[in-house]
């Protein structure tokens, strides 16, 4: 690997001769003179999410390649874990990348969407990526990225997505901090995704079901088929357990590229499961050992299960696709530090407050099951808000068994689906009695801790589900909240 900031004497700003690239484009053009590292961040920010989302599963490996070509290709030296699934890619990647951290290595993640900073999901060594080192180094991939738009253009073509901006952005951003090892979180789908133009030493794969299906064609198959698109000639998988019909997709498509498979069930499995305080106690079998009593500081039986994976993921990259033990003492300080901001995350208060990111059916199901782990109080209420393109009644069917009273709301996103439109199926679900509305996240959640403890004797919880955006604005509220002097939860007068 090349030293720290070597990356940065690559810059097609600094190579007139690299092909491709404008020479009349300078660094300066770039350059966010006179702001302040939060100002510059909010600069950044704004010129990436401007982008919009991506619209439809199309190729988007084929620009990021170029871009990264025009960069000097920093990701050609990356040794990767990349993940894919359903639910469960983000927690896992998180744990995985904590294990491999607790090894001595010099670890990079990424992950999204972020809750509070973009720069969460380019992460080194489990924290955020500098603002100073976003500032260098956007310096560098600016103008590529001007230059992969111009080129697209002039074929009438779009300008690369968010997505594929922040692609780059990470994987400069860890060459140029000379990482050990990168955990790669799939965006949407696997074969066609900005990410997999990294070459996966093992390829992971957690539940995959039926989501995105208005942007995945094919069903359930067709999503198994993409997400295996992500399994590399010769390289390792680690599967959690999957519906028969999608573990025969997978099991193909890693037959076709000689790469061996690591099943749940079949090669590791979690042998023993005690819900504690804090979290669980596990006993995990995997290919090389067995793990007796390692604490997991997250709530849920599925929780147990992306453990399991993620184990058996740094064990196969440790031992080059041979599942390698690794010590226990590290495998508990890996777990002890992981965390999974916004997945069954306990906040305590008066009432405790639950958020967790499920967006669908399957992940409000997951939520439920686990759900026992974390709250067993008299009453809970929900804040729910969903964006567009979800599936809002299937959401809202899985939730209803859980609540005693729904506060529906809106984010800020521009995609939310409107809180009266939103409402409307839930009183349909829930019946008008239950469901109330609230113009934005604050006002909801100040309504949901009003009903929760409304009488003395109760024990309760408010429950934020249904949307990642929503559990951003939460997290917002509570920390303001907590700023002004406050507990993150209490009740509130009338």
């Amino acid at each position: 690997m090349r030293p720290n900031g070597a990356l940065r004497n690559l810059s097609p700003v600094r190579s007139a001769n690299r092909p491709g690239v404008p020479h009349n484009i300078s660094v300066t053009d770039f350059t966010i003179p006179g702001l302040s590292l939060d100002e510059a961040e909010r600069e950044i920010a704004s010129h990436i999410f401007d982008r919009g989302s991506e619209k439809g599963i199309v190729n988007r490996v084929a620009r990021v390649r170029a871009a990264l070509d025009l960069l000097g290709n920093p990701h050609h030296e990356l040794r990767v874990i990349h993940v894919t699934g359903t639910n469960g890619k983000t927690s896992t990647s998180r744990m995985t990348e904590s294990i491999l951290r607790a090894t001595g290595l010099k670890t990079g993640l990424f992950t999204s969407p972020h809750l509070t900073t973009f720069r969460e999901r380019i992460q080194i060594n489990g924290e955020p990526l500098a603002q100073e080192a976003m500032l260098r180094l956007w310096h560098d991939v600016a103008p590529v990225i001007h230059t992969i738009d111009m080129e697209s253009a002039r074929v009438a073509g779009p300008r690369m997505s968010f997505f594929e901006v922040l692609t780059v952005f990470g994987l400069v951003a860890y060459a140029d901090a000379n990482v050990d090892v990168a955990v790669i979180e799939v965006g949407i789908g696997g074969e066609r995704d900005a990410t997999n133009v990294v070459t996966g030493a093992v390829a992971v794969l957690t539940p995959i079901a039926a989501d995105h299906g208005d942007i995945i064609p094919g069903g359930l198959p067709g999503i198994a088929r993409e997400k295996s698109g992500i399994i590399k000639v010769g390289s390792a998988v680690v599967s959690a357990n999957q519906r028969d019909e999608v573990a025969t997709i997978i099991k193909e498509a890693a037959s076709a590229r000689g790469a061996s498979t690591f099943w749940e069930g079949a090669h590791n499995s979690i042998e023993a499961r005690r819900v504690v305080p804090g979290g669980q106690v596990l006993t995990l079998r995997t290919g090389a050992t067995t793990y007796p009593d390692v604490f997991v500081p997250l709530h849920g039986d599925f929780q147990a299960q992306n453990a399991l994976t993620a184990l058996s993921a740094c064990e196969l990259l440790l031992g080059d696709g041979v599942p390698r033990s690794i010590d226990g003492d590290v495998v508990a300080r890996g777990f002890h530090t992981a965390s999974s901001p916004g997945r069954l995350e306990v906040v305590p208060g008066n009432p405790v407050v639950i958020m967790d990111s499920a967006h669908n059916p399957h992940g409000i199901a997951a939520l439920a099951g686990a759900l026992p782990d974390a709250f067993s109080g008299d009453r809970l209420v929900g804040v729910v808000a969903v964006l567009s393109d979800k599936d809002a009644d299937g959401i809202l069917v899985g939730l209803e068994p859980l609540l005693d009273y729904v506060v529906i709301t809106r984010t800020e996103s521009a995609r939310a689906t409107p809180t009266n439109e939103l409402a409307v199926s839930a009183r349909i679900i829930f019946g008008p009695d239950r469901v109330f509305e609230a113009a934005s996240v604050a006002t909801a959640l100040d309504l949901a801790n009003r009903l929760a403890v409304a009488e003395s004797a109760v024990e309760g919880g408010v429950l934020v589900a249904g949307s990642v955006t929503l559990i951003g604005e939460a997290h917002r509220y509570l920390r303001n909240r907590l700023a002004a002097g406050g507990a993150a939860s209490e009740p509130i007068s009338a």
